[in-house]
C-alpha cells in the first residue's frame, strides 16, 4: 500500500491491464480501454435512453444483439468484441441472468480464439470477475495456466529480461514507425525508466496499446514537428502538433530548465501533445540538474467533481521532484483521484467490497459492489471520486481542487480541449479520435536562492527525521517518503539483472516483432521463447 501511494500506477502486478479507466460518460469500452486487440477497432456507442438502469438486478427481457449467440468462424477479433460489448450494454445485470450468462460465454470463448486478441482486454477480466469464467483466457494465458498446474503465473517464474535489450528493442519498435532516432532513443528511455522504478503500466506495458496501436489508429503521429508559439526569457508556449508526447515531454522539460539556469525560473506550457508517460520522469529530470521540478498533465475524464456524478476531469498528476542529500531523490507522483481502475480490479478478484466514496455513479450512489462497478464503468455509468472521496466529509474537495488545478495549467494557457473533447472517441462515427492533451512543466533553479549542497541538506535531515519518526506499532515497522518506494524497486530490479516479463506483455512483444517491418530479423527469438 506504501509503495502505491506515490505514483500513478495503483496496482503495479496489473501491468497487463495498461491504465484503462480514463475515457468520458457513456462512450463505449474503446474510450475507457488503452489496450486493444486489433489495430482497426470497433467500439460501440452507448445510448443513456436504454442503460439508465443502475443496480445490478437482471434485466427481465434480456436483449441479444445480432449474431450474439451464432458462432461465425469468419467473425473478426474486432467483430466479436463489439458483440460482447452490445451484449452487456443491451442487458444490464447480465451477469444474472441464465441466457445471457451463456451467450457471454460462448462469445468469449469464440473471442479468446480469434487472432491478434490482446490478453490484457478487460473484456477477460470481466469475464472472470463478474461472470465467473475462470477459465476462458486468450490461448498465450490459457498455457501459462496449464503450464502452472491451473495456478496463476508465480512471479519468480516469469523471465528476467536486461534493461538494456528491453530498452533497445522498445527504441526499435518506434523506429519501424518513423520516429527518427534521437526521438526513438528518448521514447525508449522513457518507458524503461517506468519499468525501473517499479511502476510496470508505464512502461513496456503501455508501449503497445498506449502508443503503438493509437499511431495505428492514426491519432497519434510518430515525427511531428515541436513549434514554439510563443517565447519569453522565462516562459515559453509550445505545440506538439500530436506527435510522441514521450518525446515532447522532456523537450519542454529541458526548455525549462534550460531558462531556469539562465534566469532562475522556468516555465513552459505545451498543447496538442499526447500521452507523455510517468510524470515523475520529468521531476527528476529537473532534481537530477539541480533544479526543483513540476509537472502536470491532463486526461481523459474518469474524475467526477465534488457533489457531481458526470466524468469531467482525468486522474490528472500534479508531481513534484526535489533534491535531497539522499541516493534518491523527492518526488511525489501521483493521480488526484482516490482509485483507479486496477484497484476496483483486484478488489473483484479478492472477492471484497470497493471502499465506500471511491465510486459514485450518475445517480449519486456511492457504490460499493465491485462487480457492478467494474461492469458499469465500461458502460461508463460510474465516475472515479477525487482524493478525499465523495461529498466533503473527508475532504474531497480538496482532492477534486488539485484536480481542477492541473486540469486548468493543462488547457488554460494553451486554449486547449477538455472533457469529451479528449475522450477519445467521435461519436458521430463511432471511431477514434486525436486526444490532444496539454501539459506543463516548470524548473526552479535551487543555486539562485542558496548553495545547492545546503538545500539537499536541509531537505535530507527533514525526510530522515519523518523516516525515524515514531511507527504504528500495527503497521509494517517502516515509514517510507516519497520516491524511496521507487528507488527500492530500482535497487532490487538492477540487482536481479533486469525486469519480469509477464505473459500478456510476451504476447504483446511477439506481436510487434511479428508484424513491425524489419523486427523479425533482429529479435528472431526472445528469451523467454527458449
Amino acid at each position: 500500500m506504501i509503495y502505491n501511494w506515490f505514483n500513478h500506477s495503483t496496482i503495479t502486478s496489473l501491468a497487463l491491464f495498461v491504465p484503462l479507466f480514463v475515457g468520458c460518460a457513456n462512450v463505449a469500452v474503446n474510450a475507457f480501454v488503452s489496450s486493444s486487440p486489433s489495430t482497426h477497432r470497433n467500439p460501440i456507442a452507448i445510448d443513456p435512453i436504454h442503460h439508465s438502469h443502475r443496480s445490478c438486478h437482471p434485466n427481465p427481457n434480456p436483449t441479444f444483439p445480432p449474431c450474439s449467440l451464432a458462432m461465425t468462424a469468419t467473425a473478426t477479433a474486432a467483430e466479436l468484441r463489439t458483440q460482447l460489448l452490445d451484449l452487456l450494454a443491451k442487458n444490464p445485470g447480465a451477469h444474472q441472468t441464465p441466457e445471457i450468462r451463456s451467450a457471454f460465454a460462448s462469445k468469449l470463448d469464440e473471442y479468446s480464439k480469434a487472432d491478434g486478441v490482446d490478453a490484457s482486454d478487460v473484456l477477460f477480466s470481466i469475464g472472470s470477475a463478474v461472470f465467473g469464467l475462470e477459465d476462458v483466457h486468450p490461448p498465450a494465458a490459457k498455457k501459462a495456466k496449464i503450464a502452472n498446474g491451473d495456478a496463476p503465473a508465480k512471479k519468480e517464474e516469469l523471465p528476467i529480461l536486461d534493461f538494456d535489450y528491453m530498452k533497445q528493442f522498445m527504441k526499435e519498435v518506434f523506429l519501424t514507425y518513423g520516429v527518427t532516432p534521437e526521438r526513438a532513443e528518448v521514447c525508449s528511455d522513457v518507458l524503461i525508466e517506468a519499468d525501473k522504478r517499479g511502476i510496470d503500466s508505464h512502461g513496456l506495458g503501455r508501449l503497445k496499446p498506449i502508443y503503438c496501436d493509437r499511431m495505428d489508429d492514426g491519432i497519434l503521429f510518430a515525427d511531428r514537428p515541436i513549434d514554439v508559439v510563443s517565447e519569453s526569457d522565462t516562459t515559453a508556449l509550445i505545440d506538439g502538433n500530436l506527435g510522441l508526447g514521450l518525446y515532447i515531454g522532456p523537450h519542454c522539460m529541458q526548455l525549462a530548465i534550460d531558462k531556469a539556469k539562465k534566469h532562475g525560473v522556468g516555465f513552459v506550457a505545451c498543447r496538442n501533445s499526447t500521452h507523455y508517460g510517468i510524470a515523475g520522469y520529468y521531476a527528476t529530470m529537473a532534481t537530477s540538474q539541480g533544479c526543483v521540478g513540476l509537472t502536470g498533465t491532463n486526461a481523459r475524464p474518469s474524475i467526477a467533481p465534488t457533489f457531481g456524478v458526470e466524468p469531467m476531469m482525468g486522474t490528472n498528476p500534479l508531481t513534484w521532484g526535489i533534491p535531497t542529500s539522499d541516493d534518491f531523490p523527492f518526488v511525489i507522483d501521483c493521480a488526484t483521484s482516490v482509485n483507479q481502475r486496477g484497484k476496483i480490479e483486484k478488489y473483484a478478484r479478492e472477492g471484497v467490497d470497493t471502499p465506500r466514496g471511491a465510486v459514485i455513479d450518475d445517480q449519486g450512489v456511492e457504490r460499493t459492489d465491485t462487480e457492478g462497478i467494474l461492469r458499469d464503468m465500461v458502460l461508463g455509468k460510474c465516475a472515479l471520486t477525487p482524493l478525499g472521496g465523495a461529498g466533503d466529509k473527508m475532504g474531497g474537495y480538496k482532492g477534486y481542487g488539485w484536480a481542477a488545478t492541473v486540469e486548468l495549467l493543462s488547457t488554460a494557457f494553451q486554449s486547449g480541449p477538455w472533457g469529451e473533447d479528449i475522450c477519445g472517441l467521435d461519436r458521430a462515427t463511432g471511431k477514434p479520435k486525436p486526444m490532444p492533451l496539454g501539459h506543463f512543466f516548470l524548473a526552479i533553479d535551487i543555486e539562485k536562492l542558496c548553495p545547492l549542497d545546503t538545500f539537499q541538506k536541509n531537505a535530507g535531515e527533514f525526510l530522515q527525521a519523518l523516516r525515524d519518526s515514531r511507527k504504528a506499532p500495527t503497521g509494517p515497522g517502516r515509514i517510507w517518503t516519497a520516491g524511496e518506494p521507487e528507488n527500492d524497486a530500482r535497487v532490487e530490479r538492477m540487482g536481479q539483472g533486469g525486469m519480469k516479463v509477464p505473459v500478456p506483455l510476451q504476447k504483446n512483444m511477439v506481436v510487434l516483432r511479428d508484424t513491425r517491418p524489419g523486427l523479425k530479423e533482429k529479435y528472431e527469438k526472445f528469451p523467454f521463447e527458449e
